[in-house]
C-alpha cells in the first residue's frame, strides 16, 4: 500500500497544507487563513489545522489512516512551554502516525538545505535564525526581536533610516537621501513636520517602506548602504551565535536565507557572508527558493526513514507545480 507524507507550515498571515506519497509526488494540497497561536489561538489552530488538511486530504483523495508521516512548522512555537498545547492542537487530526512539531524557521531550513540539515536566517517584517544538526539537535534565538538584541528585519531597517532622517536633521550625522524619500513618501512639508506626524501618528513608516531604504542605497547614498550592511552583520552575528551552538564551525552547511529582505541582494548578503565565514567559513548561502511547507513533508518523511535525497527533486517540482495549479484553478486547493 502505498504511503503519504504531510506537511503543515503555520503562518502569521496564511497557513499551507501538502501531502506527498512516498515517491515525492505531490497529492494534495491546502490553503487558509493565520494559524498563530498568538493571533488565533490555539482553538483557532484548530480549526486551520483542520481546514487546510482537510483540503489538501479531499484533493489527494485519501484518508487520514493513509498518512504515515506528518511534519508541522508552526509559527508562534517558540518556547518548550508551547510544544504541549501545540501538540495538542495537532492532535485534532486524530492521525494515527508519527508527528514532530517545529519552529515554521525549521521547516524553511529543511526545504532549503539540500541535505535537510544547516541553519536557517529569516528577515521578512522581523527575523529569527535557527538550525539543526545532523543529529538534529536544535540551536536558535530567540525570535523576539530588539528586546533581546536580534536584528534586523524590515522593521528594523526602516527604524535606522528614520533616525539617520533625525540625526541629519539635528546635525547629529551627515545628510541623506532618505530625508526627501520619507518627505515624498508621507507628504509632510519638513523633516520637523515628519517627525511630529509620526509622533502624533498623522504619518505611517512601516516595515513593508524597506525595499526604499534598498532603492536610495542603491543611487549611492552612504548613509542607506551603511543601514543594510549594519543589517547585513546584525544578522550574520544571530547566524553565528546558532552555529556555535550545534558546532559546525569546521562543517561545510547550507544557510538558508528566508524572507523578502535577502531579495535586496548584496548590500544585505555580502557583509553577511564575510562575517559568517569568518567562523564559518564551509557556510553555503543559499536562498530558498522551494514553498517552505515541503519542509513539513520531508520532516514526515525523515519519521519513516525515507531518506530525503531520492525524492527532494520531485518534491520541490510537483509542490510548486501543484500550488500553482491551486493559484490559478478557482476551488482547487480552498476545499470549495
Amino acid at each position: 500500500m502505498k504511503r503519504y507524507f504531510l506537511g503543515v507550515d503555520i503562518g502569521a498571515t496564511k497557513s499551507h497544507a501538502l501531502i506527498a506519497d512516498e515517491h515525492g509526488q505531490a497529492v494534495g494540497f491546502g490553503q487558509v487563513g493565520p494559524g498563530n497561536h498568538e493571533g488565533v489561538g490555539y482553538d483557532g489552530l484548530e480549526n486551520v489545522l483542520l481546514t487546510c488538511t482537510g483540503q489538501a486530504m479531499r484533493m489527494a483523495g485519501i484518508r487520514k489512516e493513509d498518512i504515515a508521516g506528518a511534519g508541522f512548522g508552526v509559527a508562534g512555537y517558540d518556547w518548550p512551554g508551547e510544544l504541549a498545547p501545540t501538540l495538542k492542537a495537532i492532535s485534532c487530526l486524530e492521525l494515527n502516525a508519527p508527528v514532530e512539531a517545529v519552529n515554521d524557521t525549521i521547516i524553511g531550513l529543511v526545504a532549503g538545505a539540500e541535505q535537510g540539515w544547516g541553519v536557517g536566517l529569516v528577515s521578512g517584517t522581523g527575523c529569527n535564525c535557527w538550525g539543526w544538526d545532523e543529529a538534529h539537535h536544535i540551536g536558535r534565538v530567540t525570535g523576539m526581536g530588539g528586546w533581546f538584541g536580534e536584528y534586523a528585519g524590515g522593521g528594523d531597517i526602516v527604524h535606522h533610516a528614520i533616525i539617520a532622517v533625525a540625526y541629519e536633521a539635528f546635525r547629529r550625522g551627515p545628510s541623506t537621501r532618505l530625508t526627501q524619500a520619507f518627505l515624498n513618501l508621507t507628504g509632510a512639508k519638513d523633516a520637523l513636520d515628519l517627525f511630529e506626524g509620526l509622533t502624533l501618528e498623522k504619518y505611517q513608516i512601516e516595515s513593508g517602506v524597506a525595499p526604499l531604504v534598498f532603492e536610495i542605497a542603491a543611487q549611492g547614498d552612504a548613509v542607506a548602504v551603511g543601514i543594510l550592511a549594519w543589517a547585513g552583520q546584525e544578522l550574520a552575528e544571530m547566524a553565528n551565535g546558532v552555529i556555535r551552538q550545534i558546532g559546525l564551525e569546521h562543517k561545510a552547511f547550507d544557510l538558508v536565507l528566508i524572507g523578502s529582505i535577502f531579495s535586496g541582494g548584496q548590500m544585505v548578503t555580502r557583509p553577511l557572508q564575510e562575517r559568517v565565514h569568518s567562523v564559518a567559513p564551509g557556510a553555503r548561502l543559499v536562498r530558498l527558493e522551494a514553498p517552505p511547507v515541503t519542509g513539513g513533508v520531508l520532516i514526515g518523511m525523515q519519521l519513516s526513514n525515507i531518506e530525503m535525497s531520492k525524492v527532494r527533486n520531485r518534491l520541490m517540482k510537483s509542490a510548486c507545480d501543484l500550488m500553482k495549479l491551486s493559484a490559478s484553478t478557482p476551488g482547487v486547493g480552498s476545499g470549495n
